[in-house]
């Protein structure tokens, strides 16, 4: 029997085969196409104006990547079903679904205190009813309870085919070079060693490559320090407007979005269609919408935060190795008041924190090299790079935020 495909042109990989069947319901489901407009990295269109690509593209390079995994794994004499494959796409594919607007930037805050991989989770189970359980292998391998654990370890792991497809997209559409892989190259030296992903001894500089193009990338795109600003705004945007929500403060908003801000969602409740369904209403378009709005809100505070938004005068942002001290802090909040701001509202503008680099993390499964004697070492210890051990270590920053503008 001769399969049937569709084909999509991606700017990153060429031409993707899309399989009738399974993959191309899922791809058709209401789910799946709302990730077209949720964007794949956030807000970091402000800066690198070229990075708008969606969730939905990486979903589907990251699904052609899966495949040619598979291919490789099979041409070295591993077996794998037809339908294990099959699943393992759907896998991939779905991956990200749980996702809410603006990704990561909002990770936490539309469902407080719930991972997007909990979502994912309970989406994948809300249309494995929907679809008559053809999703069950899909779910089995996305939890790594599949049999073949080396098939999880390419959805979820720190060389899976998701890294090494946003990697070199985001690389792509932001324009930094750093994060430009050797993909084809790693995928190629994959291989299956008791059950586990190992990459051959051959590989290991395109590995060491990724390694350090990930670590890269995240300095110089997803931990950008505007970046960073533009998103702890975003941050108190919703967070004023739950506010104002839970005070009885009519906003205009559309009906998903104002749910999650009257309503405090627990995880437990991932197992209610009805609160899946509003989850799955909305996407960067809503918070946009409502943002646009708000700016011109009787609230001076989400008034204020939505205008500096949307008009990109965003805070002002400083990076330190070292955290604020209680002393600096104080000062910073000392000089905003005498800007003009009233003291009660100053926590929303000026704000603490930090992120983390992690390149390569060992407390997570480690990245295995097949020596051609057929020995399996972590490649943290295999590598004779000078820069081993500062790749692998998780790098913290603190940042402090200030508004540039006088009130």
């Amino acid at each position: 029997m001769i399969k049937q495909y569709k084909i999509i042109n991606d700017p990153v990989h060429g031409f993707i085969n899309i399989p009738q069947g399974l993959i191309l319901d899922i791809i058709q489901h209401p789910y799946f196409q709302r990730l077209k407009d949720i964007r794949q990295l956030g807000l970091t269109n402000l800066v690198y104006p070229g990075a708008c690509h969606s969730r939905l593209n990486h979903a589907l390079g990251a699904m052609h990547l899966m495949k040619e995994a598979i291919n490789s794994i099979r041409s070295k004499g591993t077996f794998i079903s037809d339908e294990d494959e099959l699943q393992a796409m759907a896998a991939i594919l779905l991956h990200d679904v749980g996702h809410g607007p603006f990704s990561h930037a909002l990770e936490n805050n539309i469902l407080q205190g719930v991972s997007h991989e909990e979502i994912t989770l309970a989406l994948m189970r809300e249309m494995n009813q929907q679809m008559g359980g053809r999703l069950g292998g899909a779910i089995e391998i996305f939890t790594g309870k599949h049999k073949q654990r080396f098939l999880h370890q390419l959805v979820s792991s720190q060389l899976d085919v998701d890294r090494l497809d946003y990697l070199r997209r985001d690389s792509f559409f932001s324009g930094v070079a750093e994060g430009m892989i050797g993909h084809e190259r790693i995928i190629k030296m994959m291989t299956v060693h008791e059950n586990d992903l190992v990459i051959e001894e051959k590989g290991i500089y395109s590995v060491e490559k990724f390694l350090i193009s990930r670590r890269l990338m995240y300095w110089q795109v997803y931990l950008h320090k505007t970046v960073i600003a533009a998103e702890q705004l975003l941050i108190e945007i919703l967070h004023r407007a739950r506010e104002l929500s839970l005070n009885n403060i009519i906003l205009p908003g559309s009906p998903s979005l104002l749910f999650f801000l009257r309503n405090s969602i627990a995880a437990s409740s991932l197992t209610s269609s009805d609160v899946l369904h509003k989850f799955t209403g909305l996407d960067d378009t809503d918070v946009m919408s409502a943002i646009k709005q708000w700016q011109y809100c009787e609230d001076k505070v989400l008034s204020l935060l939505c205008k500096m938004l949307t008009e990109r005068k965003l805070p002002k942002i400083v990076l330190s190795a070292e955290p604020f001290d209680g002393t600096t802090f104080e000062n910073v909040r000392n000089e905003t008041a005498a800007r003009g701001m009233e003291w009660e509202i100053i926590p929303y503008f000026v704000k603490t924190g930090e992120v983390e680099n992690r390149g390569y993390d060992r407390n997570e499964e480690d990245i295995k090299i097949l020596s051609k004697e057929g020995g399996i070492r972590d490649i943290y210890i295999v590598s004779d790079m000078l820069s081993a051990r500062a790749f692998s270590q998780i790098t913290k920053k603190y940042f402090l935020c200030t508004p540039k503008t006088n009130f």
